[in-house]
């Protein structure tokens, strides 16, 4: 199952929306003994949401946030961008129009096809219900 930032975020913040959710929910994947997978992008993500002001306190520092993208990329499996992830983001975009954001939850999307996963794991499934007929959304 790959995994959305909001989901990462929320799990690491103890103020964040739903925090108590996303741990359950990345806890009993673990439980079931499901492969959690992220992409480049989503350590990413998560760096420039826990630098960025929320409406949220976070406390963690910089160096603690990159500390957790180090232990994410080494616990879980990491699913690289690449060519393949290009051509299934150009393909996405021209049959399903998007665009500023949106083109992150494609490129998401792309990830995932390219590495033949189909069901993602996020608080957002509206970003994403676009691409419906070619994903599962998990819904936390």
């Amino acid at each position: 199952m790959f995994v959305d930032t909001n989901i990462l975020v929320s799990a690491r913040i103890t103020k964040a929306p739903h925090h108590d959710i996303a741990r359950e929910r990345l806890a009993g994947a673990s439980r079931d003994g499901e492969t959690v997978k992220i992409s480049r992008q989503v350590l990413r993500e998560y760096l420039a949401v826990l630098t960025r002001p929320q409406p949220w306190q976070i406390s963690i520092t910089l160096a603690d946030a990159m500390d957790d993208v180090q232990r994410l990329s080494d616990r879980l499996v990491v699913l690289e961008d690449g060519p393949a992830v290009t051509q299934l983001l150009i393909a996405l975009c021209r049959e399903i129009p998007a665009g500023g954001r949106q083109i992150h939850d494609a490129n998401i999307v792309a990830t995932m096809l390219a590495h033949g996963e189909h069901r993602l794991l996020t608080f957002n499934a509206a970003d994403f219900r676009r691409y419906g007929n070619r994903i599962e959304l998990v819904t936390a």
